[in-house]
């Protein structure tokens, strides 16, 4: 209650600006807002921060191709896949044309998605049972 508060999710500190395009893949840490055009795919890099890596898409953002963050929020366009092991939030004006990957999701009214959406929340596979006949005829269970 007193201790120091955890820190959930990154500051903005890179900016790819609205006449800014780029051609290549973008690997980022912290936080980074597009607002410009990206044709490659968009990853948080390996570094410590990944687990709150944010990227914005502002709504004049364009990617074309794959995205994967944690910490997703967009309200631009996005042709490509999506993965965000964490949260993504699609904005009233997100066109998103491509499968989406989420463990949780708010879509704001207006959002277009012309794709898949699947839900990755349980991301390990349950325990599976298997049943051995024993010598007398009766089952076991076994794991």
């Amino acid at each position: 209650m007193f201790g120091k508060k955890r820190k959930l999710v990154s500051e903005i500190d890179t900016l790819i600006g609205s006449v800014t395009k780029i051609t290549g893949d973008v690997q980022f840490s912290s936080g980074l807002r597009v607002d410009g055009y990206v044709k490659g795919s968009i990853s948080a890099s390996t570094k410590n921060d990944k687990q709150h890596a944010l990227l914005v898409l502002s709504e004049q953002g364009i990617v074309e191709g794959k995205i994967e963050v944690p910490y997703l929020v967009i309200n631009g366009t996005v042709k490509g896949p999506i993965y965000s092991s964490e949260n993504i939030e699609l904005q009233p004006n997100a066109k998103i044309t491509g499968d989406i990957y989420y463990k949780t999701i708010k879509i704001h009214q207006g959002a277009v998605v012309d794709g898949k959406m699947v839900c990755n929340e349980n991301s390990q596979p349950e325990k599976l049972i298997t049943y051995v006949a024993s010598d007398n005829g009766q089952t076991e269970e076994g794991g």
